[in-house]
């Protein structure tokens, strides 16, 4: 990470964190475990306090969390949000110091993180997309699949940092790529968690024991990370927000579009993209999104 920082500054960067929500408040604080200083902004004072009882630092403004910083993460909710804290005069770019390195782990759109990287190239700042999968179990236990977008020596630059964050971290190509990647993991889980939900709503109107067939199917081909870290919520009906329907509903608009753009047919995804849709609009959207489960009973005839 050495030529993050100059002579004058310590052996670890300093680093900016914007965007304390589920994710970003276990992710900031595993960097803290790390031993890096982390300065945080957030618009909930809550989770600015829960930054400083971790030992962090809570920051007023964008602006002063990132001027003296030499890596700046983001982790906010869609493109809209990325690119309200990134620009204008109280944004990271018109505040960042030169050579500084910008790495947004939110989920948005490619095009959106090209744009974001040809910006911050013209005031000297470098930048990865590097959105992650995981989850808030992931995040809290550092074990995130990350993926990354970006050049070749910011990554490796970037590596310990991330490495504090996840197990899985891997370069797929240049800037967007990271966002393609996740939004390819986007469709798969959803997919899944929509075949695991079918799953259960069959199993239990076949009087099987469903404890019993999720174990049995999760040690086998059936068996995946999303009914792994999924079956709590089906046994028990805890839908409370990892990853909330919301997130959900943004994730499979950019995979559709995107799959749009480059001409690849996505039959399944739609059909799920829109059963994620129609979920939020029954009003579930702050639901995890292993609620799917609670459409799937809806169009089985219970009442949920």
């Amino acid at each position: 990470m050495s030529n993050l920082a100059d002579s004058s500054r310590p052996a670890r960067p300093a680093i900016a964190w914007i965007g304390l929500g589920i994710m970003g408040s276990p992710m900031s604080e595993n960097l803290l475990k790390a031993g890096y200083d982390v300065t945080g902004f957030t618009l909930e004072r809550d989770k600015l306090d829960r930054l400083t009882a971790a030992g962090g630092t809570a920051a007023s403004s964008i602006a002063e969390a990132v001027r003296d910083a030499d890596v700046i993460i983001t982790m906010v909710p869609a493109s809209p949000q990325v690119e309200a804290v990134a620009y204008g005069p109280d944004g990271i770019l018109d505040n960042a110091r030169s050579g500084a390195l910008l790495i947004d782990m939110s989920s948005i759109t490619p095009q959106t993180s090209v744009d974001l990287a040809k910006a911050a190239a013209a005031r000297g700042i470098r930048v990865l997309d590097a959105p992650v999968s995981g989850g808030e179990a992931g995040a809290v236990e550092a074990v995130l699949s990350i993926m990354v977008g970006g050049g070749k020596a910011d990554f490796d630059a970037a590596k310990p940092v991330f490495e504090a964050l996840g197990r899985t971290i891997v370069l797929c190509g240049p800037h967007g790529s990271g966002q393609t990647v996740k939004a390819a993991n986007q469709l798969i889980v959803a997919v899944n968690i929509q075949a695991c939900a079918e799953a259960v709503v069959f199993l239990e109107k076949s009087g099987v024991d469903l404890t019993a067939a999720l174990d049995v199917l999760g040690g086998g081909l059936a068996g995946s990370t999303v009914l792994a870290r999924k079956k709590d919520n089906f046994l028990s009906r805890d839908f409370k927000p990892g990853f909330r329907i919301d997130l959900h509903h943004k994730d499979m608009g950019i995979v559709t579009d995107a799959a749009r753009n480059v001409g690849a047919a996505l039959p399944v995804g739609a059909v799920v993209a829109q059963l994620v849709a129609s979920l939020r609009a029954q009003g579930d959207g702050g639901l995890d999104h292993s609620a799917l489960l609670r459409a799937v009973e809806r169009l089985s005839g219970a009442r949920v």
